[in-house]
């Protein structure tokens, strides 16, 4: 997103300090592995200014190491990120309608499995075990990873690649609201690649960085907060996501984006952010088809298994992977 693109106006009230001189920044360079050094653009958070990769688009937190760790502690809860009463039917529904997108792609869907990295408490996990998958879970923190295993089901509590799975183990892999919390998306994603079968899938649902919303709020749109979710440092637009997916051996089987928010609801009064609500609706028909809405959905497919003696499978033809 052009520098340009946001108001100067545009500044999020302070709710963490600022890096201090000489306090290094968490993300020096770009992480899809971009040549051009990160520049600051005009919107401001408390950190400090978003940075931009010019070659990829991709826009980068300048919190430090430890304002990251500290927003972590967010999600640290037996509760983790399971909906409350109001939003349960509206959260089955939306996840529904993800890993159905991914069951249509699969090449085989009978007793599909489902990997649900970052799965908190293990709400998507018991959506996903209702459909039919096979579910398993990875999650970092202790208490939400305690309350998924009370629940049933079979989580590792730590990082992934520590979680011993073998390669080619899951139909299906789900990243949802999670690659904007990770300094080094290309380990993840390539990490996920080997996990999974040939034309297996994986979700990815993160803030669209390059959404219409990010445009009218600036510093002032939730998405961009580093203390509100939990962590948030790095904002993908759907180009992005492409490069993602080019860089770690995926093909993009769909890119969709939904929402538009012209008001935070703690920043104005509750009438004024309902009339604006009403006001957004047609344009927010207008941004999921030009891909500007501010919640993204990608399905990045591995790629299928290679018939023997082609040259595909002797490495010729393939996609080069930084």
């Amino acid at each position: 997103m052009p520098a340009a693109a946001v108001p100067d106006d545009h500044r999020q009230r302070a709710d963490a300090a600022p890096v201090r001189a000489g306090q290094a920044r968490l993300i020096d360079s770009c992480p899809l592995g971009c040549t051009p050094p990160l520049r600051p653009i005009n919107i401001l958070l408390p950190e400090g200014p978003l940075q931009r990769c010019s070659e990829c688009s991709l826009l980068v937190s300048s919190c430090s190491a430890a304002q990251h760790e500290a927003s972590l502690a967010h999600w640290d809860t037996t509760g983790g990120t399971t909906p409350d009463a109001r939003s349960v039917r509206r959260f089955r529904t939306v996840t529904r309608r993800r890993l159905a997108l991914a069951l249509a792609l699969l090449p085989d869907r009978s007793r599909p499995s489902l990997l649900d990295v970052g799965c908190s408490s293990g709400s998507l996990l018991e959506v996903a075990a209702g459909m039919g998958f096979a579910v398993k879970g990875v999650e970092i923190a202790p208490a939400a990873a305690a309350a998924a295993r009370r629940a049933g089901f079979d989580v590792h509590q730590g990082l992934l690649q520590d979680a011993g799975h073998a390669p080619q183990s899951f139909d299906v892999i789900t990243l949802v609201e999670l690659i904007e919390h990770v300094t080094d998306p290309l380990a993840l994603l390539r990490h996920c690649h080997r996990l999974l079968r040939p034309g297996g899938v994986v979700v990815v649902n993160t803030p669209n960085g390059a959404s219409w919303t990010a445009r009218v709020l600036g510093g002032r749109w939730e998405g961009f907060s580093l203390v509100k979710l939990g962590g948030h440092i790095c904002f993908y637009s759907p180009a992005a996501i492409r490069v993602l997916a080019e860089r770690t051996g995926f093909d993009v089987a769909a890119v969709r984006t939904r929402h538009l928010r012209l008001t935070e609801p703690d920043s104005v009064p509750r009438v004024v952010h309902r009339l604006a609500k009403l006001a957004a609706k047609p344009a927010a028909l207008a941004a999921r088809w030009f891909g500007t809405g501010h919640d993204m959905l990608a399905a990045l497919q591995r790629r299928p298994a290679v018939p023997p003696g082609t040259d595909a499978q002797a490495g010729f033809g393939s996609r080069p992977s930084r």
